[in-house]
Order: structure tokens, then C-alpha cells, then sequence
């Protein structure tokens, strides 16, 4: 744990140290957001982060592949892991530049998807009658499908400062205490690669949020959120890739198939605002690529709280899921539903309270 915890730190400082150099860059390139009608922010603000992201990441790998513990981690997975980064960081920047178009957006993230698969990073079984081991070409299609959604999932929330950084850092955290966890107490020692990614996902995150909190003076951009979110998909696949399940036993069932659901009940919050913006929009016989003010944030802001607020009152939201769905597989469910009590009366009380009034 030790070693990890100096492996967040590292990505920690790293991402807060580099972030003011690339936001002069994205300046001098004159990659930086107008406001538009469906924005919040008033001023015209650089992109890039994603950028600081990669590269607090890269030196990370690079100087933690040197610790006794975690230097084990890197191998195959991770390498996968990283040039899926490097390219949708690439992508991610180019779009930020001169705004591609949803298509090729969704053909580059499928691309990057092709990388995990290149190098081994697929969903190998399903919990269905017990253990079923799927064909290489099922789990495939789903391998590329838990990474799609989960990064257009971290896009569609990334509309309030703070927010996607904020709301991925807490999923992280919650993925990396079971990635942990699962080979603490179940000997599924292999989980080391999961845990290191997330580490560094939740270092790069608390990194470069001083810079992205209201009022932002960077924004993670494309390059960022879709870096993000693919750390989680791919971090969630490596885990249960790893996980043999032939050595599963009753006991350990649970525990075993929970990577299959942690990455949807940490990124609840943003999947629900990903279909329900898809619905809403197809209703209106829009493209679900199309872009409104009707996500989560925008309705919340609207009942009167500030953009501090409403980034709050959702890093809770994310937390009162996130976190039970954790403790639920290492304790008895009672303790779950105690945390998920605690949470939910947290996130009740900082919602119906300090509302700007009118």
C-alpha cells in the first residue's frame, strides 16, 4: 500500500507542476473554448488537460517502475493500457484543436479499444450459469463496448469545472480500495496492474483539480476525458482478465464478479446522464451526438445551486454508489448499507442547503 500511495503523490505533484506549462501552450496554439450557448463558463478558457494528464502519467511510469512492489506491475496490461492513452490523448487533442466530428471521435475510441485487444485486454467470461467462458469474438465486441460507453460517459459529464476530474478521482479510489482489497484478502495477486492504473488515475485527477475547480483556468478537453475514461474501462477489463475462473469458489464469487459491475456503479452518475441524454435527444429527433443544456449539472445548477455546489452535491451521488458497492464485497451488508446511509443523508443535506436564492 505503501508504494502505492507514493505512486498517487508522484501522479499528484507531477499533474499540479505541469498543468500551468501546457495551459501556456494551448494559449500559444490557441486551443481554447469560446462560449457557446449551451456553456457555463463566461470566460474563453484553454484546453489540454489531458495532456498534463499524459504526461504526469508517462513520468509516473517511468520513475515507479523503479519501486520493489510496484515496479511488478508493469507489463503486458499496462503497456496496452498506456498506448490506448497515448492515442486518445493524441485524438483528444486534435479534437480540442479543431473540433472533429462525432464519427470520427467514436472510430478513434474504437481504435483505442483495438489496442486493449491487441495486447490481451478483453472480457474473457460472464457470471451467467455459474462461469461461462465467452468466444474470443463475444468478448471482444463487449470488450469494445465497455470502453465506448465508458468513455462517452465521462465525456457527456465533463460540462462543469471540476466535475469529471472530481467524479472520476472518487470512482478511482473506490476501484482501486476493491482492486486492492480483491488481492489482500482473496489472493487474486495478480491485481497489481489494476491498482497501479488507478493510483495514478486518482493522482492525476487530485493533481490537476486545483487547476480545473471553479473558477477553472484549464479544462481537461476531449484529450482529458477520454483519456479518463478509458483508464477506468481498461483498468475494470484488466482486473477481471486476471481473475481465473476456474479458482473461483462460492465464497469468492461475489468478490470475483464484481468488476464486471464496480465500473457501472462508480460511473452511475455519468451513465445515467449519458442515456438519458440519449433519449431525450432522439425524442426530439436530434442526433445523440447533438449538444443541449439539459444534462444533470445544468438541472441542478438551475434549483439554484452554484457550480461549487452542484459539483459537490455530485461528487456525493458518485460516492453514496460507489463506495457501498465496495464495502458490500469485503463486509457484511449492513456495514454497506450504514456507509450508504451515512452518504446518502451527507449528499441530502449539502443538496437542500445554501441554494442562491433568486
Amino acid at each position: 500500500m505503501r508504494e502505492y500511495l507514493v505512486t498517487l503523490l508522484l501522479a499528484a505533484a507531477l499533474c499540479y507542476v505541469i498543468t500551468p506549462y501546457v495551459r501556456k501552450w494551448a494559449l500559444h496554439f490557441g486551443v481554447v473554448t469560446e462560449i457557446r450557448k449551451r456553456d457555463i463558463h463566461v470566460v474563453p478558457t484553454p484546453r489540454w488537460g489531458g495532456l498534463a494528464m499524459w504526461l504526469a502519467m508517462t513520468a509516473t511510469f517511468l520513475i515507479a517502475q523503479n519501486l520493489s512492489l510496484v515496479g511488478k506491475s508493469f507489463g503486458n496490461d499496462a503497456q496496452g493500457i498506456f498506448l490506448a492513452g497515448t492515442f486518445l490523448v493524441l485524438l483528444g487533442m486534435a479534437d480540442d484543436k479543431y473540433e472533429l466530428d462525432a464519427i470520427t471521435k467514436l472510430a478513434g475510441q474504437a481504435l483505442a479499444a483495438g489496442i486493449l485487444l491487441l495486447y490481451g485486454i478483453q472480457i474473457l467470461w460472464l457470471p451467467i450459469n455459474g462461469v461461462t467462458m465467452l468466444p474470443p469474438s463475444v468478448g471482444q465486441l463487449l470488450t469494445v463496448l465497455v470502453v465506448l460507453v465508458t468513455i462517452n460517459a465521462v465525456n457527456f459529464i465533463d460540462g462543469l469545472d471540476g466535475l469529471a476530474a472530481g467524479i472520476v478521482a472518487i470512482s478511482s479510489s473506490a476501484f482501486f480500495a476493491f482492486a486492492y482489497l480483491l488481492a489482500v484478502v482473496y489472493g487474486f495477486n495478480r491485481a497489481g496492474a489494476p491498482s497501479l492504473i488507478t493510483a495514478i488515475t486518482i493522482g492525476v485527477c487530485l493533481g490537476f483539480l486545483p487547476h480545473n475547480s471553479h473558477p477553472a483556468r484549464i479544462f481537461m478537453g476531449d484529450s482529458g476525458s477520454m483519456f479518463l475514461g478509458l483508464m477506468l474501462a481498461a483498468s475494470a477489463i484488466t482486473l477481471t482478465g486476471q481473475v481465473d475462473p476456474n479458482a473461483i469458489t462460492e465464497e469468492k464469487l461475489g468478490p470475483a464478479l464484481l468488476p464486471l459491475l464496480l465500473p457501472f456503479a462508480v460511473l452511475a452518475i455519468p451513465l445515467a446522464d449519458l442515456i438519458s441524454a440519449i433519449i431525450r435527444r432522439i425524442r426530439a429527433g436530434k442526433s445523440p451526438f447533438s449538444s443541449d443544456k439539459e444534462h444533470m449539472h445544468h438541472r441542478i445548477m438551475r434549483a439554484g445551486n452554484s457550480q461549487t455546489r452542484t459539483a459537490a452535491i455530485m461528487y456525493l451521488w458518485t460516492a453514496t454508489i460507489a463506495f457501498p458497492v465496495t464495502v458490500s464485497a469485503f463486509a457484511p451488508l449492513w456495514i454497506a448499507g450504514i456507509v450508504a446511509m451515512a452518504l446518502a443523508v451527507t449528499s441530502f443535506l449539502v443538496s437542500s442547503r445554501g441554494k442562491v436564492k433568486a
